[in-house]
């Protein structure tokens, strides 16, 4: 561990400043006053052990603004952000600017969860899982890889897709982990990983391994977070329903699946005279193909507990219960003679614990399910996480700092703050240094459907087309549901003389390259388009948002959560669904300016934003800048501002 700053030296404030380091280190780096601002309040949130939750705006440069104070600090810092992409760009991109602009031996590390590695004994065994020619050929890609790695991270693997189904066979989960008992324990990248970060005086994680560690202490690193003495979370927007997902349980047909298939090749390895193991994997896999059949056809989510009384699904319930207790019975009489089949016997009873669980009403969380074209997840989610997530920070009594450039809502933090029983955080609110007010055009059209209306997509269209060939295409355009976005590619296709690219017909990564390299693309996308994409320069000049972005009225977990709410005397709209709203519209906005050089309009076509007395909420969150409803004033700012 590093021994504490000297406090005669410069100040974090100073280091960001016009006589800093990173000036003379980073070209083009430019001073903010709200960066500046913000890396002093971490570096005194550091050394107070307080709570401090700040909003930066797109642009203060928020990661220079923690990691600044954190380097220095001579802590063990954790610094845990929303996604694995954002933890390689701060890790293999930010990091090591600051560490060298600041010339501090500083050891750092990357942390992923296990699912992200490579798993050397898995591999072995991978080949009688795998049945297509062309997952065989990506296997033999990965054989080939595993002699040269030296992290056994997969992103390293770049040409086959992440959801490739190959991935979950040569990969290793909680479930299936052998632990100090696997014979290539030694060699194990995880290991691996986990050491260098107990050896590291900074370690970049996400929030879904911090929660899986804090929720289930099987995450991989519990002996790490008792020796941290800062967590930095970024992105921190997402942790409220990050947390409620790892502070519930979950029973999904993959998990049943897994089991079935690695028991097969486990008695092939270790009991091969067990040919009943065999009958009964594939008696459990068929039991789980019935529930799947009995649970409809159509994909959808929805409440459980109605679908669970159902008889057919009742009847499916009691299969799979016998079969996954069969199973497990039959891994009893053979788990000694082999490590695999007894972490296969220890898995068959979890599973049959989270069997039961669903299968009881609970009333202290909300059940939910979710079916997809050959699978389900059954869920049991808790309506409220504060308090849960309130004693996981009391247990590690060092700082907390919680950053995002959505926090806000109408200027205050309650809402966020509420949600994670942060009653005692400072909280601060910066706003982007980006001129807004020159840069920025808020665009509401006149005469719109009524958002209900079956006729309000066409009715978007309509008043988008003039906006699109005033900005010569060069535009997102954001839908809150996949049936409008897939209506609106219809009513574009033809319509426009500008490459029109649609969310769903190629990744995200490629559609992304492919809009930057046109030059003057209309992208379509929903939910994963609205955060975590930059686009910079003239080629992104418009941002079109089909309605406010309240969440489905029809989740069935928001629907709990509103009628637990409702029961209290509160009011759900106000408390609850008008502030995620305005979050997400924020994100959905932060993709229009994202250099100080970059201008544009937004368009937000839902009526309400001006007609209904909560639309004044969603504008005082956001930046301020010009408000027209006049298509002429559009044109004019377009004509003047292209490049």
């Amino acid at each position: 561990m590093l021994p504490q700053i000297d406090m005669k030296m410069p100040s974090s404030h100073d280091l960001l400043g016009p006589g800093g380091p990173l000036r003379a280190h980073l070209p083009g780096f430019k001073p903010r006053a709200q960066q500046q601002v913000m890396a002093q309040a971490v570096e005194r949130a550091l050394k107070s052990n307080g709570k401090l939750v700040i909003e930066a705006g797109t642009g203060v440069g928020k990661t220079f603004a923690y990691l600044v104070p954190a380097l220095r600090s001579g802590r063990k810092v954790i610094v845990s952000t929303g996604t694995r992409h954002l933890q390689d760009q701060l890790y293999y991109k930010d990091l090591p600017v600051i560490r060298a602009a600041l010339n501090l031996p500083v050891k750092t590390a990357l942390l992923k969860g296990r699912a992200n590695y490579l798993c050397i004994h898995r591999l072995k065994s991978a080949h009688e899982q795998v049945r297509s020619r062309a997952l065989l050929g990506d296997l033999y890609r990965v054989r080939g890889w595993a002699g040269r790695t030296r992290t056994g991270d997969i992103a390293e693997l770049s040409d086959i897709p992440e959801d490739s189904e190959l991935w979950p066979k040569v990969t290793s989960t909680v479930d299936n982990c052998f632990g100090a008992e696997c014979p290539a324990y030694q060699r194990c990248h995880v290991v691996h990983a986990r050491r260098a970060a107990q050896e590291a005086d900074l370690v970049v994680i996400n929030h879904h391994l911090l929660f899986a560690d804090l929720a289930l202490k099987q995450g991989g690193f519990a002996e790490l977070l008792p020796s941290a003495n800062a967590f930095i979370l970024d992105e921190a927007h997402q942790l409220p329903e990050v947390a409620s997902n790892f502070f519930g349980a979950h029973l999904s047909s993959r998990q049943l699946l897994d089991l079935a298939r690695d028991t097969i090749a486990e008695h092939l390895q270790e009991a091969p005279d067990a040919t009943q193991l065999r009958e009964r994997a594939g008696a459990l896999e068929q039991a789980m193909m019935d529930l799947r059949f009995a649970m409809g056809q159509t994909q959808q989510r929805g409440p459980w507990p109605p679908l669970r009384r159902t008889s057919k699904v009742m009847s499916a319930l009691e299969q799979l219960d016998a079969r996954l207790n069969d199973l497990g019975k039959g891994l009893q009489r053979v788990a000694e003679r082999g490590k695999g089949l007894a972490s296969c016997h220890r898995r068959a009873g979890e599973l049959a614990a989270l069997l039961n669980l669903m299968r009881d009403d609970c009333n202290a969380s909300v059940q939910w399910f979710e079916t997809f074209t050959r699978g389900f997840i059954l869920h049991n989610t808790p309506l409220d996480i504060a308090d849960i997530f309130k004693t996981h920070v009391r247990s590690y009594p060092c700082a907390w700092v919680f950053t995002s450039a959505t926090l806000a809502v109408d200027g205050g933090f309650e809402h966020f703050t509420s949600r994670l029983g942060l009653d005692d955080a400072e909280c601060h609110r910066l706003e982007s240094p980006y001129d807004f007010a020159r840069n920025a055009l808020l665009y509401s059209p006149r005469n719109m459907a009524d958002p209900s209306s079956p006729a309000y997509t066409r009715s978007v269209i309509d008043a988008a087309m003039p906006v699109l060939e005033a900005s010569r295409g060069r535009a997102f355009m954001l839908f809150t549901s996949h049936r409008a976005l897939k209506e609106a590619a219809e009513l574009l296709a033809g319509r426009i003389g500008y490459p029109l690219l649609v969310q769903g017909t190629a990744p995200r990564r490629e559609l992304l390259e492919r809009f930057r390299e046109a030059g003057d693309a209309v992208l379509l996308g929903t939910s994963s388009f609205w955060e975590g994409v930059d686009v910079r320069g003239p080629a992104l000049s418009c941002v079109i948002i089909d309605k406010l972005p309240f969440t489905s009225p029809g989740d069935p977990v928001l629907q709990a959560r509103l009628a637990a709410l409702t029961a209290r005397g509160g009011n759900p709209f106000v408390s609850l669904q008008m502030p995620q709203a305005v979050i997400t519209l924020k994100q959905g906005i932060g993709r229009l300016i994202r250099d100080e050089q970059d201008t544009g309009v937004l368009m937000i076509c839902d009526p309400r934003l001006m007609t209904r007395a909560y639309g004044c909420a969603f504008l005082n969150s956001l930046p301020e800048m010009p408000v027209t409803r006049e298509l002429a004033e559009v044109e004019s700012f377009l004509i003047a501002t292209q490049i």
